[in-house]
């Protein structure tokens, strides 16, 4: 692959599917990493977790009761009460130092330790607990009878010892790590997330913040590439303004390098014109494994390697830098991280950036058989109308859309009525 196209144009451009499989071929799961649980939140869990021991550890009350033998309750009905000694109380943490004998019972709450002897508990709700004059102990009236084990948790109930609770690649969630924590497991293995460079070519560019003046314009894509990666769990490193000079291009692809990021998004420079000298300065670093996809409008998109990390070529274009994120970048990085690198599945599962829908169009898309289109769309109750040609430089018409249709590359568009898959932003 010759890297300088400046003022030539594309020989050809690769398909979608040969961008995303060498992808797929060329990028894997970063190693694993130990952290804190309370780090834990939605990172991907990097081997599986077995029970090292039993939850609950020990019997315990699951109501506020009575703890007994159920064989002294059997007599006990709402029109005949049994009576028993009631000979101490248990709670949580606090155990019964004694044993429950026959026609005894120990007041008990939620959680705390079923005492030796007892096999049950009677709920509070149908006992009565009466202090009889002139004797020395109180005593509980019951009024319904429990086989053993009525309302107690007993040991690995829960969980039990030697038990796979959570299998490696899972997205934590809050209640993944509640049960992580009742295994008093305070550290775990999980995929690093990736570190990533921005860097954002044009002479033309404002820095983010700013506003614009004479024929320059504000950087738009860096902060727009932060969301996204803050969105797929991928912490950015740096972001650096580069000038439109290979020599700046290459320094500062090389300070990003030295910081021991996982991947690099060089937006701007990408493209075949005179200033475009991202491609080349890849190509003198490593290796520029490809630029030119058959996708509209993010054509321009490269690959590259250097020291086996990726560096994405990013069209400048704010619409055009969505799609290619979109579509490989994203991908990409959260495959890095272990996470799903599925644009969106019907499902909607939560590692998935965007839910998908199926609607009827409402007016005609014209492609051209040989590209992808990325089609901005608005949804209704009942069908989706495109909203956009697929042109690079409308980022308004994304804030208007409410997703965006992909046309496949053997398909010359869709007609009026027919029903097409909606990857909505939301």
């Amino acid at each position: 692959m010759n890297p300088d196209v400046r003022m030539r144009g594309f020989p050809s451009r690769a398909a979608v599917a040969v961008a995303l499989n060498m992808l797929e071929q060329r990028i894997s799961p970063l190693p694993l990493e130990t952290i804190a649980l309370q780090q834990a939140p939605a990172r991907i869990l990097g081997t599986d977790i077995t029970a090292e021991v039993a939850i609950p550890p020990f019997a315990r009350a699951a109501m506020d009761g009575y703890a007994l033998r159920a064989s002294d309750t059997f007599a006990a009905s709402a029109q005949q009460a049994s009576e028993l000694d009631v000979i101490g109380e248990v709670l949580p943490g606090r155990p019964f130092s004694g044993e429950v004998g026959t026609n005894q019972a120990v007041r008990i709450m939620t959680g705390a330790p079923l005492p030796r002897g007892a096999d049950a508990i009677v709920p509070v709700e149908a006992a009565e607990e009466v202090a009889p004059p002139h004797v020395p102990t109180r005593r509980v009236r019951l009024f319904e009878a429990v086989p053993p084990g009525r309302h107690v948790g007993q040991i690995g109930e829960d969980i039990a010892l030697g038990a796979v609770v959570l299998r490696a690649g899972r997205h934590l969630r809050p209640q993944d790590l509640g049960v992580l924590a009742s295994l008093g497991v305070g550290r775990i293995p999980v995929v690093r997330q990736p570190r990533v460079a921005i860097l954002i070519s044009g002479d033309e560019l404002l820095p983010c913040g700013s506003r614009p003046e004479g024929y320059r314009i504000v950087d738009s894509n860096s902060i727009m590439l932060q969301a996204l990666l803050q969105r797929d769990h991928a912490p950015v490193q740096s972001v650096v303004m580069v000038r439109d000079q290979p020599e700046a291009v290459s320094e500062a692809l090389k300070t990003a390098l030295r910081n021991s990021v996982d991947a690099i998004l060089l937006s701007g420079g990408s493209s075949v014109g005179q200033e475009d000298h991202a491609p080349r300065v890849v190509a003198q670093l490593g290796e520029l494994a490809l630029h030119g996809v058959a996708v509209r409008p993010a054509a321009p998109f490269g690959i590259g390697f250097i020291h086996d990390r990726p560096i994405f070529l990013i069209p400048g274009n704010p619409v055009a830098c969505l799609c290619a994120y979109d579509l490989f970048v994203g991908p990409a990085v959260r495959r890095l991280g272990g996470r799903c690198s599925a644009i969106a599945l019907p499902s909607g599962a939560r590692d998935e950036p965007y839910r998908s829908i199926l609607l009827p169009l409402r007016h005609q898309i014209n492609s051209v058989v040989g590209r992808l289109d990325y089609v901005r769309v608005n949804v209704t109750a009942s069908d989706v109308n495109p909203l956009a040609p697929s042109g690079g430089s409308i980022l308004s018409s994304t804030t208007r859309a409410d997703g965006f249709v992909l046309v496949p590359a053997e398909s010359a568009g869709h007609g009026p009525g027919e029903t097409v898959r909606v990857f909505l932003y939301d």
